[in-house]
């Protein structure tokens, strides 16, 4: 399958500031396309893919490709904003408001105290490109907590081990598993918001400012961001992105017991909610909940299911979460094809993981996801469905079949990882700050 490598053209990634003049496009025979994010007053409006074959695209040029893919968003916008709706895009760029207009990012003065949390295993290069964007924040109130995840050297140890423009914790966990590794964080945590992401990740600099924003609707348990590619380079990282990718959309929702069905599936897609290299949660809440299920996340049998877990547990417990795609990070697809294959298998004993997880911890439930069985199974088969919608035709059946083939094996895999972890409960111990590198549970 090394084909599925070979001869990829890469694809420009990148941001379109509109209030700024807009630039000109060369594709210098590199790229034969861009898909860049769209920003209006400091907020994603959407993307837009534009075709480079021609070599470069002038700024005129680009401005009406923008009009002509997201003009009825940004009308929409701008009344929001306060400003006269634009009949097309200038390419000198729109008018900003008056900063209490310009898209509602909270100031970061005196906002509450956040706790990052980075989970990691044998990735120290990419821990410390993480790092290197965390170190932007325009949010002074903050501190991180990397749990290291049964290393197999002191690499990342040793690579920490140096001054860091915040506070910054170490925490050795001596069992892999993603949600043990935040379990074990979250004893470290000091601030009344966690908020998580993953090695592989580039945050925005303005990343926690809008998480804390967000946080003060009231009701909200748990914020969830916009997750883009950081690189498009090889046909694999392509491949993510036509199987639906992190990204969740440019809308802003709320979901919660009281919201209105969104779909027939509602609450169990909890996939729409979020992914977990971009979530934050009410630090008191999530501690008294006991945190994540140890026996799921990547590292253990179960492969993953700890973030979905985790979402539906605020909905079914009557709390709010909330979607806000102002929360930007950049993650890192995989660029080789075995790694790609491996993360779809993944990601289906994931889901059967998540659901099998879901009934255990409320067995009421089950009979619910019996009702929406059979639009389940019409989501997860139905080419037009928006799980499947962007994959083209040339997409690999195989990622199709190993997902699938992996949603089977979850419950087993559930079951397995259950007898292995049995020894490690969740968090149900004081929410205090730890000293020390060792997890309590070996």
């Amino acid at each position: 399958m090394d084909l599925v490598n070979e001869h990829a053209t890469p694809i420009l990634v990148g941001d379109l500031h509109l209030d700024k003049p807009l630039p000109e496009l060369n594709g210098e025979c590199q790229y034969q396309a861009a898909r860049l994010l769209v920003r209006l007053h400091d907020r994603p409006v959407g993307e837009i893919v534009v075709s480079l074959r021609q070599g470069s695209m002038s700024a005129s040029e680009l401005a009406g490709q923008v009009w002509s893919q997201l003009g009825d968003k940004i009308t929409t916008h701008c009344a929001n904003d306060g400003i006269t709706s634009p009949e097309n895009l200038p390419s000198e760029g729109l008018p900003c408001p008056a900063r209490p207009q310009c898209g509602g990012r909270w100031s970061a003065a005196g906002g509450p105290p956040v706790t990052v949390v980075i989970a990691t295993r044998d990735r120290t290069e990419s821990l410390l490109r993480c790092l290197s964007s965390v170190s932007r924040l325009d949010y002074p109130a903050f501190d991180v907590v990397v749990a290291d995840s049964a290393p197999r050297s002191d690499a990342t140890a040793r690579a920490l081990d140096r001054e860091w423009p915040f506070r910054l914790h170490y925490l050795r966990v001596d069992r892999p598993g993603l949600a043990l590794a935040h379990n074990e964080a979250l004893r470290a945590v000091t601030g009344e918001i966690v908020a998580l992401t993953d090695d592989d990740v580039e945050v925005e600099p303005s990343w926690l400012a809008v998480i804390a924003e967000a946080f003060t609707e009231s009701a909200v348990v748990c914020v969830t961001g916009l997750i883009l590619p950081a690189e498009l380079q090889t046909r694999a990282q392509v491949l993510v992105e036509e199987a639906g990718g992190f990204g969740r959309g440019f809308t802003r929702h709320m979901f919660s017991r009281d919201t209105p069905e969104p779909s027939p599936l509602f609450p169990f897609t909890a996939g729409r909610f979020g992914s977990g290299a971009n979530m934050a949660f009410r630090a008191d809440w999530l501690i008294a909940h006991g945190g994540f299920d140890p026996a799921t996340g990547a590292g253990t049998p179960a492969r993953g299911g700890d973030d979905l877990i985790a979402f539906l547990h605020v909905i079914t417990d009557g709390g709010t979460l909330l979607y806000e795609p102002a929360a930007i990070v950049r993650h890192w697809h995989r660029r080789d094809y075995e790694g790609v294959r491996r993360q779809a298998f993944g990601y289906g004993v994931g889901l059967g993981t998540y659901l099998t997880a879901t009934v255990r911890r409320e067995p009421s439930l089950l009979w619910e996801m019996l009702r929406r069985a059979a639009p389940t199974i019409r989501y997860l088969l139905d080419p037009g469905s928006p799980k499947n919608s962007g994959r083209g035709p040339t997409f690999p059946r195989e990622l199709v079949w190993r997902e699938r083939a992996g949603l089977l094996v979850g419950p087993a895999a559930y079951a397995v990882s259950r007898w292995r972890y049995r020894g490690c409960p969740g968090v149900a111990r004081p929410h205090q700050r730890v000293v020390g590198i060792d997890s309590a549970c070996k």
